[in-house]
């Protein structure tokens, strides 16, 4: 199933990258146009102690208190700034104020060699994962690949490990992720879901406190599949409804009526599902990238699914995925390797090599009249 069809101009004004909504217009009223949220960057955020450098900014989550915990890399810094790296998980308050950092290798867990993403669930729990592939030889990185999840408390404290590191035995394993992306939690059944995409190809579900498989599937809701790539190999042609397996499942959310959302970057498609796993409709680009990341609305009905693409960041109606518009502001890092949303309706944005940022909610309002 493809939306396709749905309000041409909308999807053409979001991949030419208009900042802004295109509604279809009979040239004598503005009824149907739709009001697109509205940013600007916060350029003084956030304010990292000199003392410490930070590496990729890979991923980043918002807890209860609007509290922003950005995952990087420390071992991607180089030279002199590697003595300054610090820990991987760094946390911030709304206003950009340090609050405390923690994480690395300890007892008892398999620290990720290369840490990829974050989240925070519903009870305040801390999830983390990675992406190594010890093929890639990276350097300062272990040859291991990185085949578990991490739940700690916001303060650091280990909770508990689903899967071990070099123990993936592939799409079939219930016990193992395999180099997984991205990861929520689904407050009204306490599940994990999990976007075990670099490595894998599908999304798995954990119960979120026992560890407990619950239930798994791939691209389209059929059994996952694939060839597993150390490295990220995209297709030469891009296609709707386009490739039966998935290629890099790098994010994931659960809106509060169950729905479930996938991203799927390499084959430039999301994917929308039921908590079970039954597809309901897909949107897919082919003229740019999209898909990269995936974060939802902070209103009560989660009007909105704001999606990595382009240049920007796509805005989609939540439950039809119709494309209103692109956020593009000035001075903008781009759409994302990962973005969050807190209750506010700011976005973060945490874009690997080139930094992070946070975009500030200025309310809504519909394109100026021509």
């Amino acid at each position: 199933m493809n939306v396709r069809p749905l309000v041409r101009g909308a999807a053409m004004a979001a991949m030419l990258g208009i900042v802004g909504c295109t509604g279809m217009q009979d040239g004598t009223g503005r009824s149907d146009v739709r009001a697109m949220p509205q940013f600007e960057v916060d350029a003084a955020w956030p304010k990292m102690p000199p003392k410490w450098r930070l590496g990729d900014a890979s991923s980043v989550a918002i807890d209860a208190q609007d509290n922003v915990y950005v995952l990087h890399r420390p071992r991607s810094l180089k030279g002199p700034e590697q003595a300054m790296a610090a820990p991987p998980v760094v946390v911030f308050d709304s206003a950009g104020n340090f609050i405390r950092a923690w994480g690395g290798a300890g007892s008892g867990y398999d620290w990720p060699e290369r840490e990829h993403g974050i989240h925070i669930d519903y009870k305040g729990y801390v999830w983390i994962g990675g992406n190594n592939c010890p093929q890639l030889k990276l350097p300062g990185l272990k040859p291991v690949a990185d085949d578990a999840l991490l739940k700690f408390t916001r303060d650091g404290k280990f909770l508990m490990q689903i899967g071990r590191a070099n123990q993936s035995k592939g799409d079939s394993d219930t016990a193992n992720v395999h180099r997984a992306a991205d990861a929520w939690v689904y407050p009204k059944t306490n599940e994990l879901f999990v976007a075990d995409g670099y490595g894998n190809h599908r999304v798995i579900v954990f119960d979120a406190d026992s560890g407990a498989f619950k239930r798994m599937w791939g691209a389209f809701g059929k059994p996952p599949g694939g060839v597993d790539h150390c490295a990220v190999t995209a297709p030469k042609t891009f296609s709707d409804p386009g490739l039966p397996d998935y290629n890099v499942v790098h994010a994931i959310r659960v809106a509060n009526d169950g729905t479930v959302y996938v991203a799927d970057r390499e084959n430039r498609r999301l994917q929308m599902f039921t908590s079970e796993g039954q597809l309901l409709k897909q949107l897919v680009m082919t003229n740019m990238s999209f898909a990269r990341d995936l974060a939802l609305s902070p209103d009560r009905d989660q009007q909105h699914l704001y999606v990595g693409g382009g240049k920007g960041i796509v805005v989609l109606d939540r439950k039809t995925l119709e494309v209103i518009g692109t956020i593009q502001v000035p001075g903008q890092l781009g759409p994302g390797h990962h973005i969050a949303t807190d209750a506010k309706g700011n976005i973060y944005i945490a874009q690997t090599g080139a930094g992070l940022q946070k975009l500030v909610f200025k309310g809504m309002a519909a394109p100026p009249l021509k």
